[in-house]
């Protein structure tokens, strides 16, 4: 039997967690290079590379931030994998992560378009704000993990999740619904400033797409990928 068959086994999601724990010590080694190179800017920026829509999904901005996402990609992407087999699954990730980076930077763009705008007016503050658009490094891979959220709550919608605050039972489908209704409301009004907020709303509606494409197409178990 290959490395990567067999359904009871989750090597996607084990070789997933490795890569971004391998990627954090080469952070803590080098954060300016690695931050410089691999994170996502905003194009027009002259730090944007176009791999950076792949490699930010790799990255993260501390300990807690690694810990909390392979946490949630260990224990939602263990079930997705062996619901649909590796080779899915990984198309899955890879497709809500990319989802999640294109939304976050087309919200990017509309916001460096903006700041141009009023800089014809001779605007200091927009300056101001459109060098720091350009400056801010997005990394991790939530965006791909709101998409496993998602995806389970759309496969298991009446499984049920216990909250750590409050400690209370909740059905994954109302689970998925609140965060999304949270996601948008932060975003909107730009609560909690640092956070990538449309990016996980990206994660979660490109992983919607799929599986609803799948649905159609009948082969939302087909493990022929």
């Amino acid at each position: 039997m290959g490395f990567f068959e067999g359904r009871t086994s989750t090597p996607a999601t084990t070789n997933l967690i490795i890569i971004n724990v391998l990627v954090m010590i080469m952070i803590l080694l080098n954060e300016p290079f690695m931050i410089e190179h691999f994170a996502l800017f905003c194009p027009g920026s002259h730090y944007f590379r176009p791999w950076q829509f792949i490699t930010h999904m790799f990255m993260h901005g501390g300990f807690w931030h690694i810990f909390f996402n392979m946490y949630t990609l260990w224990m939602f992407g263990s079930v997705l994998e062996r619901s649909w087999g590796w080779k899915k699954f990984l198309l899955f990730y890879f497709v809500t992560g990319l989802g999640a980076a294109l939304l976050h930077t087309g919200v990017q763009l509309v916001e460096a378009h903006v700041y141009m705008s009023r800089l014809a007016d001779g605007s200091y503050v927009a300056a101001q704000s459109l060098g720091m658009l350009y400056a801010t490094p997005t990394v991790g891979a939530s965006g791909a993990i709101y998409g496993l959220l998602l995806g389970f709550g759309m496969l298991y919608p009446d499984s049920v999740l216990m909250l750590l605050f409050p400690p209370i039972p909740l059905k994954a489908k109302w689970f998925v619904i609140i965060f999304a209704v949270i996601e948008l409301l932060t975003g909107i009004f730009d609560l909690h400033g640092g956070i990538a907020h449309f990016a996980h709303l990206g994660g979660m509606l490109f992983g919607w797409l799929l599986i609803m494409f799948w649905k159609r197409k009948g082969t939302l178990y087909d493990y022929k990928y």
